[in-house]
């Protein structure tokens, strides 16, 4: 075994489904201020409002998805750890969550502790955003900082258009489409709108709806909404499928600020509207399935797709442990340059 350690990062997840792990989750994951990108005080009382009511509700949800064995997205990455350790032949592969356990304190100075100096830092993420990239890259900055580790990283870049990447998504989805459908719905994580004008250079961003496929690679390398738009066209083209029968949607909008669009849930109820009966969803901003996915899309999503007038919605499973995922996550990882 050498010294380079790969380690994967997740979003992460309460602990267990009691409301005061889920309101200690909450309150760990929406006071980052890549999260909620407004000034401390201000945030501490937007954060302490929303946990009023949120971690019940949430705990509710949770309840609804969790496994025998834990939460979805933590029991579905550790799989795909483990999937990894036979393909990652420089050293360990570990686990850690942004948010959660296993931390990413905890996780480096394991590493640090065995005489680990080189990590490939994965954040598990295949579109670019502040409040999921950068805030890991951060965290792990802070922790070899404040811990005064010998580690160097090395970085795995947003894959949203990777080769890769979207050959995986063929792989781990053509079973589904392949039983037929009326509409395949993409639908991705959203985000505020705000997030995307902080980070765009040329002014011009969310000015008309063709801005995003327009973007230049200046652009393009910092738009979240242009990165899920180029992921969802090239995995249509390798699909063969035709413009009218897929879309793209954002779901989970939290709060008043205005977020990116279209939202997934009008989206349901206007395919519905439009006579689709059999929905295919799919979400490749995650790439474990989780409360967003199994849900929000695949219990509440199908209950107003029904109520809607269609008559099925199924959810296709995400990247998850898929061995075609896992072999793309290797070939990504090795090339990942060495973060400055």
């Amino acid at each position: 075994m050498t010294d380079h350690a790969l380690l994967l990062v997740n979003l992460g997840s309460p602990a267990s489904t009691k409301v005061a792990d889920v309101r200690s989750y909450l309150n760990q994951f929406l006071m980052d201020p890549y999260v909620i990108d407004v000034p401390w005080p201000l945030r501490r009382l937007i954060v302490s409002l929303i946990l009023i009511r949120r971690p019940a509700a949430s705990a509710h949800a949770y309840a609804s998805i969790w496994w025998e064995d834990g939460s979805p997205l933590v029991v579905i990455s550790k799989r795909l750890q483990e999937a990894m350790k036979s393909s990652w032949k420089q050293g360990p592969v570990e686990l850690a969550m942004r948010y959660g356990e296993p931390s990413l304190t905890t996780v480096l100075n394991r590493l640090a502790s065995q005489g680990i100096t080189q990590v490939t830092l994965a954040p598990l993420y295949p579109q670019f955003a502040d409040s999921t990239t950068t805030t890991v890259i951060e965290e792990a900055r802070r922790v070899v900082s404040e811990h005064k580790l010998p580690i160097r990283f090395s970085l795995l870049q947003p894959f949203y258009d990777q080769p890769e990447y979207l050959d995986a998504l063929v792989d781990s989805a053509k079973p589904h489409l392949e039983q037929g459908f009326d509409h395949l719905l993409l639908s991705f994580h959203g985000l505020p709108e705000r997030h995307l004008h902080k980070l765009d250079p040329s002014g011009h961003c969310l000015k008309g709806d063709d801005c995003c496929r327009m973007a230049s690679p200046e652009v393009l390398a910092k738009c979240y909404r242009a990165q899920c738009l180029r992921s969802a066209e090239l995995f249509a083209q390798r699909m063969g499928l035709k413009p009218e029968q897929w879309s793209v949607s954002f779901q989970s909008r939290l709060g008043r600020a205005k977020w990116i669009e279209p939202y997934t849930e009008a989206r349901l109820d206007e395919l519905a509207a439009q006579g689709v009966k059999k929905l295919l969803v799919m979400c490749p901003a995650f790439v474990a399935d989780c409360i967003e996915t199994l849900e929000e899309i695949g219990d509440r999503g199908r209950e107003q797709f029904v109520e809607a007038g269609g008559e099925s919605l199924q959810l296709v499973p995400c990247l998850n442990d898929h061995p075609s995922w896992v072999a793309a996550l290797k070939t990504l990882s090795e090339r990942a340059p060495l973060m400055l």
